[in-house]
């Protein structure tokens, strides 16, 4: 029930965007098409967002025969949460990287890169497929796969918008704001956009990884993967992905970019590594070998996921 609030909620925030900047482009008949172009756009995104999403990144599903170990693994992994098993897809793409979307547990998908399933050893494997098999757990698909289909809109509209301002604007006599007013909100909508998504992502990560740990109950796995996955976001070699979608990302396939860095949907790497070995190591890496950090972990795992839970049921 609350996670139905929270996606009426986002859903009535980001129609609130679209009727804005339909009246600032076409006044009264501009707000009016907003409204019914909103409305088309919750029930598609409802029902074919996550369509939307696989087939913008060409992910392809997978067939058990296909890929027997990624499937046995995704299999154990889904039984050890509680969870029907998912479709699995892979996307064509060399950097490392994993989503997960769908309506529902029941229509859940996982997405990971070739280049993913080429870099990581089997427990990184398990630990990054387990994190996104606790968004799936947490229900958190549905949420961001909405919130990155809305998103991509209101920033494809605030283009039109800023290229319409130079023609010539909203009609003022309509009760449009004229040429200043269309660039003004079309530059600010697309950063609200993103603002909702950072507050949708951010601490739901935190929860993911800790879910992730106590699925596999061994957060070493998805703390090195997450390391590997912190060097190689340094590197030129990144997934040409829209930041309308980069919050569904295991990790910000974004990074490198400047001005997107200002409003990453991801926590630090560094520090999603520090909560899961429960401690704060200088060089911000995991080392993967004590005892120690293997009890450290499994306690901060369970003390961030409580934590990360209580804020986010918080937002409601």
């Amino acid at each position: 029930m609350a996670n139905q609030f929270k996606t009426g909620m986002l859903l009535i925030m980001m129609t609130s965007l679209f009727l804005v900047l339909g009246y600032l482009l076409g006044g009264q008949t501009g707000m009016f098409i907003a409204l019914i172009f909103a409305g088309v756009m919750n029930i598609s995104s409802y029902w074919y967002s996550d369509k939307i999403v696989l087939k913008m990144y060409r992910a392809q599903p997978l067939e058990r025969s296909q890929a027997p170990g990624l499937f046995d693994t995704v299999d154990r992994l889904a039984r050890q949460a509680g969870l029907p098993m998912p479709k699995v897809y892979l996307i064509p793409e060399s950097a490392p990287n994993a989503f997960a979307t769908g309506r529902n547990p029941e229509h859940a998908v996982v997405a990971v890169t070739q280049g993913l399933m080429n870099m990581m050893n089997q427990e990184e494997l398990e630990g990054v497929l387990a994190h996104e098999l606790g968004h799936v757990k947490n229900r958190d698909i549905l949420i961001s796969t909405i919130v990155a289909t809305l998103a991509g809109a209101i920033m494809w509209i605030a283009s039109i918008a800023r290229f319409s301002a130079f023609f010539g604007g909203s009609d003022d006599d309509d009760g449009g704001l004229g040429i200043i007013g269309v660039l003004v909100v079309s530059m600010v909508a697309p950063i609200a956009a993103m603002i909702v998504q950072m507050a949708v992502s951010r601490s739901r990560e935190y929860l993911a990884d800790a879910t992730a740990a106590s699925i596999t109950g061994n957060p070493n796995g998805l703390a090195s993967a997450l390391s590997k996955l912190g060097g190689f976001s340094r590197s030129r070699d990144h997934i040409d992905a829209s930041p309308a979608t980069a919050h569904m990302f295991i990790v910000n396939p974004l990074t490198g970019k400047q001005m997107m860095n200002l409003f990453s949907t991801h926590p630090p790497i560094e520090e999603r590594v520090a909560r899961l070995v429960g401690s704060r190591p200088p060089s911000g890496h995991f080392s993967g070998n004590s005892r120690q950090e293997n009890e450290n972990a499994h306690s901060a795992g369970t003390t961030m996921e409580d934590q990360s839970r209580s804020f986010w049921d918080n937002l409601s």
